[in-house]
């Protein structure tokens, strides 16, 4: 488990599924996709997280309040392609509308941003990010992002215009995130 001052970021288990679908069935937290998740994406989307875990060691993580224990979103990293072929590892993450507006979202990504550089050695990160999803881009800054490109996803019949942050090693900003990994008991 990572853990950071006020959050536990783990792997999700099927357990889990109540709580992810209070994100992946929010239309307003899923508004960037379009479509809120029907049971059946969501278990897909569910898998695929695990899949990650055991393939590429990563995925994205269940983030839990460390003070109630409570699932209360998502973040992690996972590959992503950048539209002209290359895969790279991004910085995803997705909350729950309860735990909007609390610093949740930059606090987990800045942990899996310092956990990319200094468990798993990457040199640089990304997140690729809808151009309409101005939260966001305003994560992804905090992280110490910035635009690097962008390209078109072609998803669910529509066209969807997609900024790409990054941020290398070198670039990230001082003061990086206290973090400590632990054993699952």
């Amino acid at each position: 488990m990572v853990e950071t001052e006020r959050l536990g970021l783990r792997e999700m288990t099927d357990g889990d599924f109540p709580a992810l679908c209070r994100m992946l069935q929010d239309a307003q937290v899923m508004y960037a996709y379009e479509h809120a998740f029907p049971d059946e994406e969501a278990w897909e989307w569910l898998r695929r997280q695990q899949e990650r875990y055991r393939r590429d060691g990563f995925g994205l993580w269940a983030v839990v309040e460390k003070e109630t224990g409570v699932m209360v979103g998502q973040c992690g990293l996972s590959w992503q392609s950048l539209g002209d072929g290359r895969q790279v590892p991004e910085v995803g993450y997705l909350l729950e509308r309860a735990a909007w507006h609390k610093g949740y979202a930059t606090e987990a990504a800045r942990a899996c941003r310092d956990y990319a550089f200094e468990i798993l050695g990457f040199e640089e990160v990304y997140s690729i990010i809808r151009d309409n999803n101005l939260p966001s881009q305003a994560v992804a800054r905090r992280n110490g992002m910035t635009v690097r490109g962008s390209f078109v996803k072609h998803y669910y019949g529509m066209d969807m215009p997609h900024l790409i942050f990054s941020v290398s090693r070198h670039e990230r900003p001082e003061g990086k995130t206290v973090w400590s990994e632990k054993e699952e008991s």
